[in-house]
């Protein structure tokens, strides 16, 4: 897991480190219509690499099998109805913590009312997070996309290129397309035994649980919003990528809210020059990773099995 690598690229120190020798399969699907433009990826890894082509198969597939690409297109208009909606009662149930907050009550008092609050906030986000599980359940069972051979000649391919494949390097852009696109391939299942370098909205999309946020928008600080599930490879972590522009880590609410909103989940903020390296999932070292926690500070992350 790293921080941002469009400025400060640490992926070549990562691979050394791990001493990971061979061909690299690389994701490029957040890129969108520029996925194919990975030259400078490919030289910064010493051009012994592959691009799976997400972005681009999928297009090829709904060319050809209309009948998935129109339930596909449903299933992603159902997941953005789901959202708004979400996106509504978030902000109104943030909007009530921050006021309880600003109360005069006693402290035990006070302490209660704001905790329920988060209790809620955190059932908010899980109910959000099972609509949007039986939405994809609804859609495989429907369509079985996997069984299907119009999609199975593509994930076939994909297959092929990862198991010659030493690792695999997956790149940030637009998250939602990234894991739209893995989880259409089911690359999850065809992972078995390469390693995995994966930076900003690749990173989150490997996490169990997809959050988006940002602090620094026009319009102001936005609430932060699950998204939905992600691969699951990187367990028990919220990845917050680029926190030196998107975050307002000086912000002893906001961090803290985070922190209790997402708990058990560490959550972890990635600027430049950061690395989390798991083995299975023991975390076995982290340099320059931020922690948020509970009492509304951010530490750096020191937290790493022997």
């Amino acid at each position: 897991m790293l921080g941002q690598q469009r400025f400060v690229r640490t992926l070549s120190s990562a691979v050394a480190a791990l001493d990971v020798r061979g061909r690299f399969a690389l994701v490029t699907a957040g890129w969108q219509e520029r996925e194919g433009e990975d030259q400078e990826l490919a030289d910064y890894l010493g051009g012994n690499t592959v691009n799976l082509r997400l972005h681009r198969r999928a297009d090829e597939l709904f060319a050809e099998d209309r009948e998935l690409a129109e339930a596909h297109r449903k299933k992603q208009e159902l997941l953005r109805y789901r959202q708004d909606f979400y996106r509504i009662r978030l902000e109104h149930e943030l909007a009530a913590n921050h006021v309880i907050r600003l109360r005069q009550a006693p402290r035990e008092v006070l302490a209660r009312e704001e905790g329920a609050s988060i209790v809620a906030i955190q059932q908010l986000d899980e109910y959000h997070l099972r609509q949007c599980a039986e939405i994809h359940e609804e859609f495989d069972a429907a369509m079985k996309p996997l069984e299907r051979a119009t999609l199975r000649k593509h994930a076939d391919a994909v297959a092929e290129l990862i198991d010659g494949s030493k690792a695999i390097a997956i790149a940030g852009g637009h998250v939602a397309t990234l894991v739209n696109r893995m989880r259409l391939f089911d690359l999850a299942g065809m992972i078995d035994g390469q390693a995995v370098f994966a930076w900003s909205g690749g990173a989150m999309a490997i996490s169990e649980r997809i959050v988006l946020f940002h602090d620094n928008t026009p319009e102001g600080a936005v609430a932060p919003e699950v998204l939905d599930y992600g691969l699951g490879l990187l367990k028990g972590v919220v990845v917050l990528p680029q926190p030196e522009q998107r975050l307002h880590l000086d912000d002893r609410e906001r961090v803290q809210v985070m922190a209790r909103r997402f708990a058990p989940a560490k959550v972890l903020a990635f600027p430049q020059s950061s690395h989390l390296t798991l083995h299975g999932d023991a975390i076995h070292s982290a340099e320059n990773v931020s922690s948020l926690d509970a009492n509304g500070d951010c530490r750096p992350y020191t937290e790493v099995a022997s």
